[in-house]
């Protein structure tokens, strides 16, 4: 039992720069849309009003700045509860920045799915918003660090943990956020 909750932990501590950024991005965010308010044939908006320039690349950068200090504090944590993401700095920093840089492109491919759906910016899609941004990370990790994505989160503990935790751990940050102000919607 201990060795799942080990895995567990481990499994949310290595997602950290997955999940932050999408937060990052709300707090972040404003300014010039990512689509420059540009429409599809459908009518219909690329991605909407909430994906922005400013969110995209404050929110990845402070994934990228979060995972960085994970990364320090792992050298004084016990590695098995807190591992680094590399004890090699020219490895850390090119995985940490497709983490952190990739959640945000999954968000915006849901984005994008939503407004086909006819779905607006803000509108709610159960798995929609809570998952894109996790398997886009995962597929570009798996491309471009296959071992270290396989040795770190192609497991049954890892896979569960993500996809039950995910939408939960999703649901409670939005609803904090919308209570800090952040958001207009609680989702």
């Amino acid at each position: 039992m201990l060795y799942i909750v080990e895995s567990m932990v481990v499994t949310l501590w290595l997602m950290l720069p997955i999940y932050l950024p999408n937060p990052g991005a709300v707090m972040f965010g404003g300014g010039m849309p990512m689509d420059f308010g540009k429409m599809m044939p459908d009518g219909r908006r690329i991605l909407g009003k909430s994906k922005t320039w400013r969110g995209f690349i404050g929110g990845s950068l402070f994934g990228f700045t979060v995972g960085i200090i994970q990364n320090f504090l792992a050298f004084y944590l016990p590695d098995a509860w807190f591992p680094p993401f590399s004890r090699n700095w020219y490895i850390a920093i090119p995985l940490l920045l497709t983490m952190s840089f990739s959640s945000l492109l999954g968000d915006a491919l849901g984005s994008f799915i939503k407004r086909r759906l006819g779905i607006e910016s803000g509108g709610r899609a159960f798995l929609l918003d809570q998952l894109p941004f996790v398997i886009v990370s995962w597929f570009f990790l798996y491309m471009l660090f296959p071992g270290w994505f396989i040795e770190h989160f192609w497991n049954w503990i890892s896979v569960t943990t993500v996809f039950i935790l995910t939408p939960l751990i999703h649901r409670a940050v939005n609803i904090a956020a919308y209570r800090l102000g952040y958001k207009d919607v609680p989702w």
